[in-house]
């Protein structure tokens, strides 16, 4: 056993440069929609970005290597997961490139200075407060369900840490685009980049994937829908490409 695991937890093999992550069964795992985040998330060189709620830190291990320049800021606000994921930057040896901090992510700009970065990327729960059944598991319930910040709380601390024309990247359900576009604006945020997500090209969308851009004019791009299996059940040459499988 690698004495960066413990007893109840496992190693699971990204597939994707060598990546491993450090995941507890019994608690909140990355999904799929962490995977298409990070693939629709746009990096430049040499910029200093952060993950806002990095859970696992699935998103900061996959955008390591999407730029492999950029300095990445994780906030995770359960000090266990923080200490997870910190694990994991340091299974992958990548303590000089991704810092976990153990640290809510309103308090960013505190840690980090206003107006300080690149971009930000964020998967934040999706649960809305009162809107839906609590899970019971305290990690899952932080991460898939609004406690004690909303999404205007979140754009917020997303925004406070932005540079003028900063990039933020989101992945929201569809059902609550409007809300996510409206705590956007209301941060000063514009949508600028969009992408659904459908299960079948004849089904809606579930998730949608938004790029921002604070203080900029309203322009708005549409990417064309991301289909995640074809009519017989197997996944889209899309999701094989972006899964690393081809």
């Amino acid at each position: 056993m690698n004495d960066l695991v413990k007893h109840n937890e496992r190693i699971d093999d990204l597939q994707y440069n060598g990546l491993r992550i450090i995941q507890n069964p019994s608690a909140f795992r990355f999904g799929m929609d962490a995977v298409l985040l990070a693939d629709f998330t746009r990096l430049r060189p040499h910029e200093h970005i952060a993950d806002m709620g990095t859970g696992t830190g699935i998103l900061a291990l996959l955008l390591s290597q999407k730029q492999p320049d950029c300095a990445i800021e994780a906030f995770e606000i359960q000090p266990e997961m923080a200490e997870m994921a910190s694990r994991s930057v340091k299974l992958n040896g990548l303590e000089e490139r991704i810092c976990v901090h153990t640290a809510d992510m309103r308090a960013a700009w505190q840690i980090l200075g206003r107006e300080s970065l690149n971009a930000v990327i964020c998967n934040p729960p999706y649960g809305k407060r009162g809107g839906t059944l609590i899970n019971e598991q305290r990690t899952v319930q932080i991460a898939r369900h609004e406690t004690d910040c909303t999404i205007d709380n979140i754009t917020a601390a997303c925004a406070a840490v932005l540079k003028n024309h900063g990039r933020l990247s989101m992945v929201f359900p569809a059902q609550r685009m409007l809300e996510l576009c409206d705590a956007m604006r209301n941060a000063r945020l514009e949508p600028k980049r969009i992408r659904v997500v459908c299960a079948h090209a004849s089904d809606p969308p579930y998730l949608v994937m938004i790029e921002a851009m604070k203080n900029a004019k309203p322009s708005l791009l549409w990417e064309p829908p991301l289909i995640v299996y074809n009519s017989d059940g197997s996944e889209t040459e899309e999701i094989a490409r972006i899964y690393h499988r081809v």
